[in-house]
């Protein structure tokens, strides 16, 4: 029955974004779909204190009421036992109960668990200890570290990232995940993006420039098929993920800048000089193919224009509104060869997407 459910929900989804697009005449949509439970590798729930009681809840917008919330099956199997595992240490616990008013888990596939705690309290010394005495029961059965969050505070234990490792095309890729940066939330799905990207710029001529690109998912997967990878992103802590995803993958041939988007743009035409630019020449580069996975805002304008420059682009997209704006703008000058839907957000509205683009002769 719920797959039942699962296959229907995804057909109704591939017909919607069959149906958007049709005004660009792309080809066959390829799908790539998820398992139907335990696919969510992050989750956050808020916790209601009731007398000795104390439960994680989430809020549904339809009733317009609390749903206590003891196991979430879209989350992964290792988030569901460290559920109940947590809560059962937290409800005697006066110390590490106090105020608390959330919970968040960061998964790995590889087996690895992050656990934040948020107070709407001054956490401390009585609390570093309680939760490092939590930390060493739960790491007993989990390989976890745990983070105390409270207004201008934060407390590690021990570390603030996950190490996630995944298999693409056969090949093991390591990946550093830190707390409250983005990450891939569906990891079966994200294993399935990464391998279609490399498909479609297989044989690829020159080098990757990717704008957007996070702790460096796509740009390292990619690096096989380009002789360099230059990619930027802006914000610092997955910058410096980044740099570590790198060196672990051993993909010497990726290069990455904190740059923004529109700040790159204005190097390469030389509008501006940026001092996070000494020591690389962009003229070394001599990228044919542009990979963007942007905000829910897609494209800005003078992105979208320097992006239809490129001989070859991979878009992947979050939001098909925006897509569906910019394409207008792209298939101008570009034909869609490859249009991908991947469902990294099952029964719901959200549709992630892809597609791949070459300048027409």
């Amino acid at each position: 029955m719920e797959m039942q459910k699962y296959e229907a929900q995804l057909e109704e989804k591939k017909e919607r974004l069959t149906k958007m697009f049709a005004q660009f005449c792309p080809p066959a949509l390829e799908v790539f779909p998820s398992t139907p439970s335990h696919y969510r590798m992050r989750s956050e729930f808020r916790v209601w204190h009731e007398g000795e009681d104390l439960y994680y809840y989430m809020f549904d917008k339809v009733s317009d009421q609390k749903i206590r919330t003891d196991q979430f099956l879209p989350a992964s199997l290792l988030i569901n036992e460290m559920m109940e595992a947590l809560m059962l240490e937290l409800r005697p616990n006066k110390t590490l109960r106090h105020k608390l008013f959330q919970v968040d888990f960061l998964s790995t596939v590889s087996g690895e668990i992050l656990v934040s705690l948020l107070y709407h309290r001054a956490l401390n010394e009585d609390w570093s200890l309680e939760a490092s005495a939590l930390k060493e029961r739960l790491s007993k059965r989990f390989n976890v570290n745990i983070i105390g969050r409270a207004r201008k505070q934060k407390i590690v234990l021990d570390q603030d990232f996950v190490i996630e490792k995944l298999q693409v095309n056969g090949k093991e890729l390591i990946y550093k995940q830190v707390e409250n940066s983005f990450t891939q939330p569906n990891a079966h799905v994200a294993v399935k993006m990464l391998e279609w990207a490399i498909d479609v710029t297989k044989n690829s001529r020159g080098d990757l420039l990717e704008l957007y690109c996070g702790n460096g998912n796509f740009s390292i997967a990619l690096a096989e098929n380009f002789r360099k990878v230059l990619a930027t992103e802006l914000a610092s802590p997955s910058v410096e993920s980044a740099q570590f995803n790198i060196k672990e993958n051993q993909a010497h041939n990726v290069q990455i800048i904190r740059m923004s988007a529109e700040e790159f743009s204005d190097a390469v035409k030389g509008v501006r000089e940026f001092n996070r630019l000494k020591g690389i020449d962009l003229k070394d580069y001599d990228c044919e193919t542009i990979f963007v996975d942007p905000p829910r805002a897609g494209l800005d304008d003078r992105t979208l224009a320097m992006v239809s420059e490129y001989p070859r682009i991979v878009y992947i997209s979050c939001n098909p509104e925006t897509l569906k704006a910019n394409l207008e703008m792209l298939t101008a000058t570009h034909s869609i060869e490859r249009f991908a839907l991947f469902d990294q957000f099952p029964y719901t509205e959200h549709m992630e997407s892809g597609v791949y683009l070459t300048r027409r002769s």
